[in-house]
C-alpha cells in the first residue's frame, strides 16, 4: 500500500494540478489526489508550481478536522 501511494504521488512531479481542489488558502491551493481508499492531501503553490505533501488520509476520516 505504501509503495502504491508513493508511486501515485510521483505523478505530481509532472502534473502538480492533477488532484481536485479542496480548499483555497493564502499560500496556494490544498488539493486532493485519490488512491484507492486513501486521499493524498497536498499544497500546490501556483507561483512556482511546487508541491508539499500535507498528509495521507483514509477516506473514512473526516478530513475537515485537519484543514479547517
Amino acid at each position: 500500500m505504501v509503495e502504491g501511494i508513493y508511486a501515485k504521488a510521483q505523478v505530481l512531479l509532472s502534473f502538480p494540478d492533477v488532484g481536485y481542489r479542496y480548499q483555497q488558502v493564502e499560500k496556494g491551493e490544498i488539493r486532493i489526489l485519490l488512491y484507492g481508499h486513501y486521499r493524498i492531501a497536498y499544497l500546490y503553490r501556483q507561483d512556482n508550481e511546487s508541491v508539499d505533501i500535507l498528509g495521507v488520509f483514509h477516506g473514512a476520516l473526516d478530513i475537515d478536522r485537519y484543514f479547517p
